[in-house]
């Protein structure tokens, strides 16, 4: 029997990866778990919660998940694809999966275009119908600056296993990702020394992958990529779909 462990991204839940949960488990009948990271859901209360309270919840997930089953898959959104880094380093996972994972973040270049289309549509009064908007507006005040910093630090801490990663390994990368640049892609690809990789980029998608105009064609290639044998090989692509 296969567990597969799904970790969500910074100041998100389960909500931002729940199209591929649904899929994989239509598709399937592993035991998946996508755990709410302490603070993090719906209502975020991320005033007296750390970096390592994030980890430790991933990780005693994972635990559980390896006591009761003989595969291990692990797929990680974002700051959550730091985790699953650091995870698949310290134990034996049979498949990994990252998403725009934030070993890079910001793309400045990428915000000024987005903060364009929210003024637009400012101007225009369409602003209730910008899903960027809509996403981060939930956010605002909600986030307190010591949670900012717990962010810098699991990235610090996590980036260093990243060198230590010897499974197999999707990185798929949005290319519209305003929060973590696209190039961040590149960096994993060089930084992880797995010999079995693909790394993907969708041309549609901005930073919350699992939820853009991309979906479907990201489930179903993941859902390849956890089903195909390892010991076959895996190619190596970075062309835009």
């Amino acid at each position: 029997m296969i567990g597969c462990l799904i970790i969500h991204g910074f100041t998100g839940g389960p909500y931002e990866l729940e199209p591929l949960t649904v899929y994989l488990k239509e598709k399937t009948n592993w035991h998946i778990v996508v755990p709410t990271l302490p603070g993090h859901g719906k209502q975020l209360a991320l005033d007296n919660v750390t970096h390592k309270n994030w980890i430790q919840t991933a990780e005693e997930s994972l635990k559980h998940l390896k006591e009761k089953y003989d595969e291990i898959y692990v797929i990680g959104f974002s700051m959550g694809g730091m985790i699953a880094a650091y995870l698949a380093a310290k134990y034996k996972v049979d498949k990994l999966v990252l998403l725009a994972t934030a070993r890079k973040y910001l793309s400045l270049k990428q915000m000024g275009v987005d903060f364009g289309d929210v003024l637009k549509d400012s101007i225009q009064g369409n602003l209730n119908q910008n899903k960027l908007y809509l996403n981060y507006k939930r956010k605002l005040g909600a986030v307190p600056f010591k949670a900012n910093i717990e962010f810098l630090r699991l990235v610090r801490f996590t980036r260093k296993y990243l060198k230590k990663i010897k499974s197999p390994v999707l990185i798929a990368q949005g290319q519209m990702d305003s929060m973590v640049p696209y190039k961040t892609a590149y960096y994993l690809d060089k930084e992880i020394p797995s010999s079995k990789k693909e790394v993907v980029f969708f041309e549609r998608s901005r930073h919350l992958i699992c939820l853009g105009e991309d979906r479907d064609t990201l489930n179903r290639m993941i859902y390849q990529f956890l089903t195909k044998k390892n010991e076959e090989s895996v190619p190596l692509t970075d062309s835009p779909l």
